[in-house]
């Protein structure tokens, strides 16, 4: 509708509302502010980590504990669900803060038009129907639409993705243009980067474009990753064998006839032995370890489980601007004098070559020089060096700030060049005109135009052109050459500008006038371009089974034209791999999951189409990584399994929706992390393996002897009244606990900083269903167990008569030492699950061993001081420590034996 109709609809005028008319509005649609939504109080956030079935069992086993008097057992296993408790709690209190940093974004004051008045008032103030002034840098408080406009320019990146910035007008438009293309309207978040407005404002506070994205962000739901519901599946497996079996035994004891309160303490020593107490703390600890691996490679976790889910990613959904490209516009070639010249060197980083047919040109070339100082003298932007960052940076438009940054590679500066040839007047661009000029006095007295534009506008202004410092006429044959040249660098999505000059007469006046018989000298293209080592990056994606796709608020050719460099796109690829938000708004959900997986390109998007594509990415069962800087990411960055932010140019509201962060905006840093990604859920793993294993082997040992020793006694030995004199109890409750803190711990922890399998990166992604029982850990979960039990039960009978205490003692001597070499030798075995330890280095991971020493150290503490007494032990004989020892070269040997054979078996098959 014409700006007249809007102003009518909104029953306001062009010299804005009254102040009591602003009042009552404001008291109808309420503040011009993004509604925080209402988070979780400390306090349920803390009592919700004591949901886990894991830390369930271990509280009932607590209370079970202190019921029967068994205090040790209780303070421990209860101090260690507290430490894991306020692990997961800390973690949790400090995400979740995406809507907060929307509202930080805001302009915090604007100028209206109260009573035809200009005034400055709290952006959280405006309302519907407010006159707002726009000026060259102000923050856009709230979506409106244009009344007036001179030469307006917007930066609307942060909201939809578009490189440069969008050219403002006042003319109507459909009303169902999608945003990217609402030439007429400015959104609240966006910045005004040239020229000055006056816009009515058409919605507030969360109906804005930003309100909208909010909103998005508040209802998008908690996934859980694979990594949650692999542990929740492990939970609930060892919860079920824990019961179980206690049950069993408690049944089958109580039929026989046993005392019903000693099958209860034997009941506790079973979950005791069933549950590895060190799990959650351990599965918690290795990725608070993999955050910190991750730092040193310039990845920021904010969301535990995600250091595992980038491990698994089968997709990664990248935006264009500032990730797979630098974000800073780049001059790439140049025609002058029937030249066309490469421009080296990416970004504003004024360093760079010139080169034409692989040659060097001497940045003193004077036709060089020529369309240097025209691009850089009629030009707004700036650029500096940031003191803070040492970074360089360009102040005003980007395309501009390009030129300035091509001008300092040939060593013009602009503060120079202006010194010596000031301004003294300009004709501004316009997207009517399509070109801009400017007016500069030269040594004091000569008057001269430089003018910029569409190359197409500056020729057909132009009678001569600029050849080896000399000026010639200009002939139909230079005309169809320039603009070949200029189609041909279009083609290549290069936005090109060209470039021309005349000196002035004395009496010529500074106005459009003066825009004919030009000397036109050159074109120059510019790009966003991409990042240097993405190239190498996307090829180690693929090569991991990683798909990467584009996804952009961009021009198609320019996608296309990025993603073709990149190699995302082939040189042949059919258009079919390329979607526009447009064709995309015309598909259902169906239609896009159905094609998904055979797009490669989409480009022109909303935040609600990157919303949809993740879903249909994740309908197809993929687990889905989205990375982006801009407001726009932040939706899909929280729906998207992990959501992975720029540092440096990414949003407050793109980091916290997201759970990683790259420090360095490097996409090269995300192959980095998948590496680690795999490796910490290869450790998790890993250790989870070794963990059962023990656990289930203990579960056997105890198991057997409580139900095996009165018959093998023969009906002679009655069994003790408590389990600290009865044989049946193989290993008492504190003995279990004893044997699951020095095994479990250190070097459980050792097994989470393991390096990783040398095939990790060649692996294709893990199938998010898989459980983490495959077939590799189910034998080791039931054939190492076996033999273990087997071995340590003939050690334990071996001890017969259990008459005397003093026999019973030994037997859990030797009992309990043998399972704790057993189990320290499982850990070295247990480095990797693949190959034998002598392939993978059996001192690669030093933290291991010196867990296994210090373990090693404990033990020997409990033997040989007054510990015995506390852990119902003896000193050990020679013979104790000979069975000991044997039975762990055995048990190793079987493990590395088996892993050989199997390593072998798959290189046959290969």
């Amino acid at each position: 509708m014409e700006f007249e109709e809007a102003l009518n609809e909104l029953n306001t005028s062009k010299t804005g509302l009254s102040q009591e008319d602003a009042k009552k509005r404001l008291m109808e649609f309420g503040s011009n502010e993004l509604k925080k939504e209402k988070g979780q109080s400390p306090i349920r956030m803390f009592l919700e980590q004591f949901a886990d079935i894991l830390i369930i069992i271990l509280l009932i086993a607590t209370g079970l504990s202190l019921f029967l008097g068994e205090i040790t057992d209780a303070i421990v296993i209860l101090a260690i669900v507290f430490a894991t408790a306020i692990l997961g709690f800390v973690e949790e209190f400090r995400s979740e803060k995406a809507v907060e940093a929307l509202r930080k974004m805001a302009a915090p004051t604007a100028i209206v038009l109260r009573d035809g008045k200009e005034i400055k008032i709290q952006t959280s103030e405006i309302v519907p129907g407010d006159v707002i002034l726009l000026y060259t840098g102000d923050k856009v408080p709230a979506d409106s639409r244009l009344i007036e406009e001179f030469n307006l320019k917007v930066d609307e990146a942060p909201l939809t993705g578009e490189s440069s910035p969008v050219n403002k007008n006042v003319a109507p438009i459909s009303a169902d243009a999608p945003v990217n293309d609402r030439r007429n309207m400015v959104f609240s978040g966006t910045v005004a980067v040239y020229g000055r407005a006056k816009a009515v404002v058409t919605s507030t506070g969360m109906n804005t474009e930003f309100g909208k994205i909010a909103k998005m962000v508040q209802i998008t739901e908690h996934v859980e990753t694979p990594l949650e519901k692999r542990m929740a599946s492990v939970g609930k497996w060892i919860g079920l064998l824990s019961v179980g079996v206690c049950l069993a035994v408690a049944i089958i004891g109580i039929v026989e006839g046993r005392d019903i309160l000693q099958m209860i303490l034997w009941g506790v020593s079973l979950a005791v032995a069933a549950v590895p107490e060190a799990l959650p703390a351990i599965v918690t600890g290795a990725l608070a370890v993999g955050m910190y691996r991750m730092a040193k490679v310039n990845t920021i976790v904010r969301k535990l489980p995600a250091v595992e889910t980038l491990g698994c990613t089968s997709v990664i959904c990248s935006d264009k601007t500032g990730t797979l490209t630098k974000g800073q516009m780049t001059v790439q070639r140049m025609y002058l004098n029937e030249n066309v010249i490469k421009v080296s060197g990416v970004g504003y980083e004024p360093t760079g070559e010139f080169l034409t047919e692989g040659k060097k040109i001497n940045p003193e070339n004077e036709d060089l020089r020529m369309l240097l100082k025209i691009a850089t003298l009629c030009n707004d932007s700036r650029l500096e060096k940031d003191p803070q960052t040492e970074r360089w940076v360009v102040t005003g438009d980007p395309t501009e700030g390009s030129l300035v940054v091509t001008a300092a590679k040939a060593g013009l500066w602009k503060q120079e060049l202006e010194q010596a040839a000031p301004r003294i007047g300009e004709v501004p661009f316009s997207s009517e005109r399509k070109c801009m000029t400017t007016f500069h006095l030269v040594s004091g007295k000569q008057k001269i135009a430089f003018m910029k534009g569409a190359p197409e506008i500056v020729l057909s202004k132009c009678s001569r052109i600029y050849a080896n410092g000399k000026l010639r006429k200009i002939t139909r044959e230079d005309t169809t050459r320039v603009l070949k040249v200029n189609e041909a660098m279009a083609v290549e999505a290069l936005r090109n500008l060209g470039f021309a000059f005349r000196e002035l007469e004395a009496s010529e006046t500074l106005d459009e006038k003066t825009e004919n018989n030009m000397i036109f000298v050159g074109i120059m293209g510019m790009i966003d371009p991409p990042r240097e080592e993405v190239k190498d990056a996307i090829y180690l994606c693929k090569n991991a089974g990683i798909d990467v796709v584009m996804v952009t608020g961009d021009h198609k050719l320019t996608a296309i034209a990025v993603a073709k460099e990149l190699n995302l796109l082939g040189e042949n690829d059919a258009s079919d791999r390329v979607l526009t938000g447009e064709e995309l708004e015309k598909m259902t959900d169906e239609q896009l999951a159905e094609h998904v997986q055979n797009i490669a390109i989409y480009a022109r998007v909303s935040p609600e189409h990157k919303v949809r594509i993740v879903k249909a990415w994740k309908t197809k069962g993929r687990i889905v990584a989205m990375t982006g800087d801009g407001v726009n990411d932040a939706p899909a960055l929280k729906l998207a399994d992990i959501g992975v932010a720029m540092g440096i140019t990414g949003t407050e509201v793109t980091k916290e929706a997201s759970a990683m962060v790259l420090t360095d905006d490097n996409f090269a840093s995300i192959v980095k992390a998948v590496k680690e990604g795999r490796e910490i859920y290869g450790n998790i793993k890993k250790y989870l393996t070794y963990l059962l294993r023990c656990n289930v082997m203990e579960i056997i040992v105890m198991t057997v002897a409580i139900m095996m020793v009165p018959y093998l006694a023969g009906g002679v030995y009655e069994t003790g009244s408590s389990p600290e004199t009865s044989a049946a109890v193989a290993l008492v409750a504190v003995q279990l606990l004893w044997v699951n803190l020095t095994t479990d711990g250190l070097p459980a922890i050792a097994l989470g900083i393991d390096p990783g399998d040398p095939d990790i990166m060649e692996r294709k992604p893990r199938d998010p269903n898989e459980s983490v029982f495959t077939l590799d850990v189910r034998l080791y979960l039931t054939v190492v167990p076996i033999i273990m039990s087997v071995l340590l039960l003939y050690g334990y009978f071996m001890h017969q008569p259990w008459l005397g205490e003093h026999q019973l003692k030994e037997a859990r001597t030797q009992l309990l030492t043998a399972m704790i070499l057993m189990e320290l030798a499982n850990a070295v075995s247990a480095r990797s699950l693949k190959y034998t330890v002598f392939k993978v280095g059996v001192f690669k991971n030093k933290f291991l061993w010196v867990a296994i020493f210090s373990s090693l150290a404990l033990q020997l503490l409990v033997l040989y001081t007054p510990l015995q007494n506390v852990f119902y032990v003896g000193t050990p004989e020679l013979i104790d420590w000979a069975y000991a020892i044997v039975f762990t070269i055995i048990v190793f040997g079987t493990l590395e034996t088996g892993k050989y054979i199997a390593s072998k078996r798959r290189e046959r098959k290969a």
